[in-house]
């Protein structure tokens, strides 16, 4: 039985380029907590998957946060000022060759999002109450180009037949409960 997928099958490079990334959270009307997620574009290595808005950092960028603001403005036209940071997040390295920085923030959503559709396919408001639904939670084997062998793969199901999954779920599953739980302060 091939064993669950974890950061430590596959080789981190040693050297790694920094990118960051914003986790934006918004209540709505009706008070429910939600994320901002990303589907990229179908090019690239990263095609079709669930992300949060981000990219990598450039030497223009004064800090890692200024990467995530600036990347979230280009990618769903999220303006900084629009965006509350609350909490800088734990670094997660991915086999790519990334060192991601994730920020959480508390954001206004614009009325409407409008993305860059070069990289972005479309934008996704979901429900943390959804994934915290352990229905919503599952493993699969998978096999993807590149991999040795079969791996078992945990990933939430999102509406519209979507699996979050890798870096995106490796930096939301440890932030839903105390998300819902409203440790966060100003939520």
């Amino acid at each position: 039985m091939p064993a669950l997928l974890t950061p430590d099958d596959f080789p981190i490079p040693k050297n790694l380029r920094d990118s960051a990334v914003l986790v934006p959270i918004f209540r709505d009307a009706a008070g429910e907590l939600h994320v901002v997620m990303v589907r990229r574009s179908s090019f690239g290595v990263h095609g079709g998957q669930l992300a949060f808005p981000g990219g990598k950092h450039e030497p223009t960028d004064a800090s890692l946060l200024a990467t995530a603001l600036r990347e979230a403005e280009e990618e769903v036209g999220l303006a900084p000022a629009n965006v509350e940071v609350l909490a800088a997040l734990p670094t997660v390295d991915v086999p790519s060759g990334f060192r991601i920085s994730p920020f959480l923030g508390k954001i206004r959503r614009p009325e409407v999002w409008q993305w860059q559709q070069r990289e972005v396919e479309e934008v996704l408001e979901i429900p943390l109450r959804h994934l915290a639904d352990p229905m919503q939670h599952a493993e699969e084997y998978w096999q993807l180009p590149g991999w040795p062998d079969q791996r078992r793969v945990a990933f939430y199901h999102i509406a519209g037949g979507y699996k979050l999954w890798g870096a995106s779920y490796r930096i939301i599953t440890p932030l839903i409960q105390p998300l819902l739980g409203s440790e966060f302060v100003g939520l």
